[in-house]
């Protein structure tokens, strides 16, 4: 059974749902119909990675939804309530935008490898959601798109993550059309890792946190930290930057011990954290 996170007493109950099997966490979207990205969804789900970004014994992040929806991005309701405020919104609209960019380098900066489990569609900034993730794997029927364009509004803050996600020309292609892409082609984009039928999704999604989390905890934190860091660099620098990590991984204690387990032809045993 999920438990049911209730971060904040005025929050409604249910907005995320969390389960938890050894080392792996799963939190679901729970914001029917669509699971719109609301002020306090975003708020929800901040302050639940703020929690697990310090949980040693959770080495994999699964993140997911209810329904039919992966998440329809901003709740546009929510947004045009605020029009009628004494600033016609504005500084509604920064908080929204703020907190989606917040959310997304909170993704981005944890410690723990995180994998969207999409089984429907991710739009607008549910798919900034699923770009913004480590590894994604979805249904075959699992849509996604970058529609603001079509309603006078460009994706622009999902763009940051989808155009890091996927090809440079294919990102542009549905920020400029709006149109949604099917699973197939969202992974010639290079926005999923895996298409599976809608019975196997879980199954899969938990075998892959299975596989990732029996990795050394060290490993998995100072590997996807560098991984980041030197995509941002040009290639001389990014060498220069990962020698140094590698230098580093190589004293520590978990790569002592896997490359005696290696050469002793044995399981290796993680102490690190």
């Amino acid at each position: 059974m999920a438990d049911i996170v209730s971060l904040h007493p005025e929050e409604p109950r249910g907005l995320l749902l969390k389960d938890r099997t050894e080392n792996v966490l799963r939190l679901t979207l729970n914001n029917p119909p669509t699971n719109a990205l609301s002020i306090a969804v975003m708020e929800a789900l901040l302050a639940e990675l703020d929690a697990i970004a310090g949980m040693t014994d959770i080495r994999v992040v699964v993140l997911a939804a209810t329904g039919q929806v992966f998440s329809a991005g901003h709740d546009l309701k929510e947004l045009t309530v605020h029009r009628d405020d004494e600033d016609q919104g504005r500084a509604f609209f920064e908080k929204t935008t703020r907190l989606a960019a917040d959310l997304m380098l909170k993704i981005n900066g944890l410690p723990q490898p995180v994998i969207a489990e999409i089984d429907g569609l991710a739009t607008a900034a549910g798919c900034q959601l699923v770009a913004s993730c480590d590894l994604a794997i979805c249904t075959d029927t699992a849509t996604f798109c970058t529609p603001g364009v079509n309603i006078g509004l460009f994706c622009s803050t999902p763009m940051v993550a989808v155009s890091r996600a996927a090809h440079r020309k294919q990102a542009m292609e549905m920020l400029l059309t709006g149109e949604t892409i099917d699973a197939s082609t969202a992974k010639d984009f290079g926005l999923v890792n895996r298409i599976v039928p809608k019975q196997y999704l879980q199954q899969v999604v938990n075998k892959y946190a299975a596989v990732i989390a029996s990795k050394s905890p060290q490993a998995l934190r100072i590997g996807k930290e560098a991984f980041h860091r030197q995509a941002e660099m040009g290639l001389e620098e990014a060498y220069a930057f990962v020698t140094n990590v590698m230098v580093e991984n190589l004293l520590l204690e978990d790569a002592q011990e896997g490359i005696g387990a290696f050469l002793g032809k044995r399981m290796p045993e993680w102490k690190g954290v």
